[in-house]
């Protein structure tokens, strides 16, 4: 007798139940659990999180220090001390104050401008592995921790810029027009900031060891951004390759450091900044924020995951 094979009714039925549970979906706008929004979709749930996100950025600022004698001081205190040992060692030791007017305020100012963008850009390496508590209890864009980590460091940087000012007084820099140059500086600075610490929240998220490798690229990137001496000055002196002059005077580090001093300093003329300065400047601003942001919607996973 010959054996009939029949087809489980289930393996029949199961096309025809997805095809009814995908309508079902659709009809009640149901999306699967964890997928990826879309970009306008991920950038109104970030801004619906905006205030989230301005205090985990402040409540990090005052758990900084919190456990120091001298507490919030130490938000301005840190980079004068760093100040004053580049000072010590780069103005007294190694002279280069001597080629350099108001070295003290170009010093000063360099060392505020450069910090903002290494404290940046080193929280947001750790933005992501270093919250994973958070990242895996809460349903949130996670484009949020690496933005409001670098919105802490901006917050920083404006109670350093209280010190600033009052070394510029003391050194006899005037106040002047240019000094409200400050406000699209910084609003420039921190795009860029924002969209590197992005990138690096990312990728710092599969490598962890980036995280300890970001200190001597970062300490390298300084060295090469005119922080404690003038680009400008190095790059007439010597008989630099036009592609290593280049790359010095594009070297987003130092384009906001001098967009900063030609702000601020009244003896960094207009002569002295390159032409190319504001518009490299609004260049990276553009490329790493919008570009970083971009990279880390793509690589958006499921909220539950690390």
């Amino acid at each position: 007798m010959s054996q009939v094979l029949h087809t489980p009714p289930s393996t029949v039925a199961a096309p025809a139940d997805e095809a009814e549970l995908a309508a079902l979906a659709a009809r009640y706008e149901l999306t699967v659990s964890g997928a990826r929004p879309t970009l306008p979709e991920y950038v109104r749930q970030l801004w619906a999180r905006r205030h989230f996100i301005t205090a985990f950025a402040t409540a990090k600022l005052t758990a900084q220090y919190s456990e120091a004698k001298l507490g919030q001081i130490w938000q301005i205190m840190t980079p004068l001390l760093n100040a004053a040992v580049y000072y010590f060692i780069f103005g007294v030791l190694l002279g280069t104050k001597r080629s350099v007017p108001d070295y003290i305020p170009f010093l000063v100012t360099g060392v505020f401008v450069w910090t903002f963008t290494q404290s940046s850009i080193m929280a947001g390496t750790r933005a992501i592995a270093g919250n994973l508590g958070l990242v895996r209890a809460l349903h949130f864009p996670r484009a949020a921790l690496p933005i409001s980590f670098a919105i802490q460091q901006l917050q920083q940087l404006l109670f350093s810029m209280a010190a600033l000012v009052v070394i510029l007084l003391c050194f006899g820099v005037p106040l002047a027009v240019s000094w409200l140059l400050v406000v699209p500086t910084l609003v420039l600075q921190f795009m860029f900031n924002a969209g590197v610490s992005m990138i690096m929240a990312r990728m710092g998220s599969k490598t962890p060891d980036i995280a300890q490798l970001m200190p001597f690229i970062l300490r390298t990137w300084m060295y090469v951004s005119g922080v404690m001496w003038s680009i400008d000055k190095l790059t007439k002196a010597d008989n630099l390759p036009h592609y290593v002059t280049l790359a010095l005077q594009l070297n987003p580090g130092a384009v906001y450091i001098d967009l900063m001093r030609y702000s601020l300093i009244d003896s960094f003329h207009s002569s002295q900044l390159p032409p190319h300065v504001w518009p490299a400047a609004a260049a990276w601003a553009l490329l790493a924020g919008i570009g970083g942001f971009i990279y880390f919607w793509k690589a958006e996973e499921t909220y539950g995951r690390g």
